[in-house]
């Protein structure tokens, strides 16, 4: 199977955890369309979703399914998005797409996370794809230099020759050469920084189960 045919393989796969008459939680991405464009199939059995991001709205929408703001909401029985990473023990990298911040946003108001993705993703340990960390503009110098000390090189993430701007209207560095041995530490450590908005290690907010596209099929982990 290509990676396109395994991403539409577990965004269906994903609908057997949405739950009938409830808000669905719904991330970003490419594994995440094809989830948006399964989820479309049965728009009628859901009241809405909650959306991580302007695309996934737009996505949403043009597909007749009501999107909450998050705000108005307390809690969401699911949250389904990818990841840009996924460990052994469903901590992942996240935010590829830029939108890390409002996906642990629902994430954290979500009692489950399913995350989606294909074989590609798995790895031993996280670090491999750079973290991507959304900063305050002001505050930028100081985090590159402060990866620095850790061993990582953060770069500004471009759009064209000009930063990247993101929904929230902050910036992203992506921060390559780290090994990730302990997410949850670091994930802490790092969201202390004056000026970091949200990092890209989601630990605190991990998956709880992995929908995982193969050349066999689809293969499911659960850590609930």
């Amino acid at each position: 199977m290509t990676q396109d045919e395994l991403k539409a393989l577990v965004g269906q796969a994903a609908l057997k955890y949405v739950v009938p008459g409830e808000l669905v939680g719904v991330g970003t991405g490419s594994t995440v369309n094809k989830f948006i464009d399964a989820l479309a199939s049965i728009k009628d059995r859901i009241r809405g979703a909650v959306s991580s991001s302007e695309a996934s709205t737009a996505r949403l929408r043009a597909a007749g399914i009501e999107v909450f703001d998050a705000s108005e909401v307390e809690e969401l029985s699911v949250y389904i998005d990818g990841a840009d990473e996924i460990d052994g023990q469903g901590y992942m990298i996240k935010g590829g797409g830029a939108a890390l911040t409002r996906e642990k946003i629902v994430a954290a108001q979500s009692r489950r996370f399913v995350c989606i993705a294909d074989e590609s993703k798995q790895v031993p340990v996280l670090g491999r794809f750079p973290v991507p960390v959304e900063v305050i503009p002001m505050a930028a110098g100081r985090i590159i230099r402060q990866f620095a000390a850790l061993g990582g090189t953060a770069r500004l993430r471009l759009r064209g020759d000009a930063p990247l701007v993101t929904d929230n209207g902050q910036h992203i560095l992506d921060v390559s050469g780290l090994s990730v041995t302990d997410p949850l530490a670091f994930e802490s450590q790092v969201n202390q920084w004056p000026g970091v908005v949200c990092v890209g290690v989601f630990a605190h907010q991990k998956a709880n189960v992995c929908l995982l596209g193969t050349s066999q099929g689809v293969r499911t982990i659960d850590w609930s």
